[in-house]
């Protein structure tokens, strides 16, 4: 149909609107639904059964669309995990704030919540399980939480080997969250929250902040 289909509507029933590039009005509004179907796709089906064509379609706009707006798959994937890693980078000063002998109980009690909260516990499954599974997801995954999370931690500890100590202290909550609730190996899939905030904040705090 060279380009074009037809949109119905009080004002213009079957009137012409080409592909591509939507009037600037519209833009945002699109780009936004784009946004939305891209991080339920990839959470539902991950990062590599996820096409950009399926987006599109989730979206009700031609895949020219979501090129427009994002270039790449990669790209396009990026912005959604960034969308739903969210509420940790909204929370990461706050880790921040207060004694420094007690930020390893903060900050394990922040990541071990957004896993308890079933509205952040789907996104993050997606990210981890795609990031596990293909190279480009993973790259993805490491310049947000090395660029974005860790080394904005690193720098408030006062330790020559800040960066390595803030990714043991991750790689600790990480793994973690993969045997509980990725993997969910019992006990610890049914363990109390609570309970291990308990017994791996000293672990974590003795990374960050320990001889």
């Amino acid at each position: 149909m060279n380009g074009v289909t037809a949109s119905a509507g009080p004002d213009g029933a079957g009137a012409p609107r080409r592909r591509g590039r939507p009037p600037a009005p519209e833009s945002a509004g699109t780009r936004d639904r784009i946004l939305d179907a891209a991080r339920e796709q990839f959470s539902a089906r991950g990062y590599e059964k996820t096409s950009v064509r399926g987006i599109a379609k989730a979206a009700g706009v031609d895949s020219a669309l979501v090129h427009h707006y994002f270039g790449t798959k990669e790209r396009l994937f990026e912005a959604a995990v960034e969308v739903a890693f969210g509420p940790v980078l909204d929370q990461r000063d706050s880790v921040l704030e207060g004694p420094p002998d007690e930020v390893g109980e903060r900050m394990t009690r922040m990541i071990i919540g957004l896993w308890e909260n079933p509205v952040t516990r789907a996104p993050l499954l997606a990210i981890v399980r795609s990031a596990v599974n293909n190279d480009a997801a993973a790259a993805v995954f490491r310049r947000l939480v090395a660029g974005q999370l860790l080394r904005r931690i690193a720098g408030q500890l006062d330790r020559p080997d800040a960066e390595l100590r803030a990714e043991l202290a991750a790689a600790q909550l990480v793994g973690i969250a993969m045997i509980r609730y990725v993997i969910r190996v019992e006990p610890l899939a049914s363990a109390d929250p609570e309970d291990i905030v308990r017994r791996v904040a000293p672990v974590v705090q003795g990374h960050l902040t320990g001889p």
